[in-house]
């Protein structure tokens, strides 16, 4: 019995979707509610699961094409879970012939392994082209598996091991080469040079984040303003904390919990970077939602805490550690992502050491954090050497003044 593979709802408002990463290809078996595919909405990315154990028979929609909500996207044939497991069948040497390939390059006159175009390959898939295009391998050199010959990226990620790694008979031959002595600098010829273009499709999120980014440019009045701040007292706090914390609450005490802490106390003493224009209105707010900026699996997304100023330190280390891990697997849930009325993002996790944030609409502020870095200052008439860092608020002129900007810096700076 077939049985349809449909987009499902991925949340309000959303109707259009891009069909992500086939987890399953045509003929696998498959159990029931293990992944099938991931769909990718312009918020989050979702995974479909398997409604019954079965084998996939078709797929209408591969990964890079747009799908709307309600849409078959493929079938699973029903079986028994005891005819699941498919039975194993040697492969004719045929086959293997086919599946073969040699992996000698040239480089200037000495063979080092060249990939040969392999006959009857077929459409190459959004995923595999991009692993061959990073990887440098020619997709006609590539034998595809899937439907009607098509490339999928496990034949991209087996041909690109093989070209990275030659055969054995291929080093010897390589070693017993007489090699020419070097004369000087051996210039490539320009056909030797890659210089293709290789257009990829946005997907829903990368599209969306975008729009979002243009729509608070053009919008808001935006405008920064930056102190620094000694991290002396929060390093030490750390260091005699963080043993017993850990051992207290199953986590490390980092520092973005103080300045979670640090930003709902600014919030309190200055409402209007905590509120929203609403033209002809300004609408404050007495919680703060605390989105913070974790880098996932398809880009950066900005999950909720909500009611911030009701956690404690744990609770801030706990959720934001818990967010990270599912970012990275594309696992946050879209109602996590959604609201929030002020941001924090970290651009010192990756050595930024000053930046200009951009707020997310129609939030009126973002705090941006730096790297520490060592720098002498000055201290009751003493040069010292502290630990510093950048902050920087960006915020909507329209809102918040800057005294109300700079005030709010200032006690961030103070806590």
């Amino acid at each position: 019995m077939a049985i349809e593979l449909k987009v499902p709802e991925v949340g309000e408002s959303i109707t259009e979707v891009m069909i992500g990463v086939w987890k399953k290809n045509v003929g696998d078996s498959v159990s029931t509610d293990e992944t099938v595919v991931e769909i990718e909405s312009d918020k989050a990315t979702v995974e479909l699961p398997s409604p019954s154990d079965g084998v996939v028979s078709s797929i209408l929609k591969q990964a890079g094409e747009q799908a709307v909500v309600g849409e078959v996207i493929g079938y699973l044939e029903a079986v028994s879970s005891s005819q699941t497991t498919p039975a194993t069948t040697p492969e004719s040497p045929a086959s293997l012939q086919a599946q073969s390939v040699d992996v000698r390059h040239r480089v200037g006159s000495t063979v080092i392994g060249s990939v040969q175009p392999a006959s009857g390959a077929g459409p190459v898939m959004p995923a595999a082209a991009r692993v061959l295009g990073e990887a440098g391998v020619s997709p006609g050199a590539v034998s595809g598996s899937g439907p009607g010959q098509r490339v999928t990226k496990a034949d991209a990620t087996s041909a690109v091991s093989a070209s990275s790694s030659p055969t054995a008979s291929t080093i010897a031959s390589v070693k017993s080469e007489p090699q020419p002595a070097m004369t000087g600098t051996t210039a490539i010829s320009s056909s030797e040079m890659s210089r293709s273009e290789r257009p990829v499709l946005m997907s829903p999120m990368r599209r969306r984040i975008a729009e979002r980014l243009v729509e608070a440019q053009h919008q808001a009045a935006l405008l920064t303003t930056f102190n620094e701040v000694d991290m002396t007292s929060v390093m030490e706090l750390r260091k005699k904390f963080k043993d017993n914390f850990v051992d207290r609450h199953g986590v490390k005490l980092g520092f973005m919990s103080f300045f979670v802490r640090a930003a709902v106390e600014a919030l309190n003493v200055v409402p209007q970077v905590n509120a929203e224009f609403r033209d002809p209105h300004i609408v404050y707010r007495d919680f703060c939602d605390i989105g913070i900026a974790v880098g996932g699996g398809k880009g950066l997304v900005v999950p909720i805490l909500r009611n911030a100023e009701q956690m404690n330190f744990a609770q801030i280390e706990q959720s934001i550690g818990d967010f990270a891990r599912r970012a990275a697997d594309n696992k946050v849930k879209l109602e996590e992502l959604q609201g929030g009325t002020f941001t924090i993002s970290n651009g010192g996790v990756y050595g930024s050491m000053l930046s200009t944030p951009i707020i997310n609409p129609p939030q009126s502020g973002i705090l941006g954090l730096h790297a520490i870095q060592e720098r002498p200052v000055a201290v009751d008439g003493q040069v010292v050497v502290r630990p510093m860092m950048y902050v920087a608020l960006s915020y909507d002129h329209r809102i918040v003044d800057g005294r109300e900007a700079v005030t709010f810096l200032k006690r961030i700076k103070e806590m």
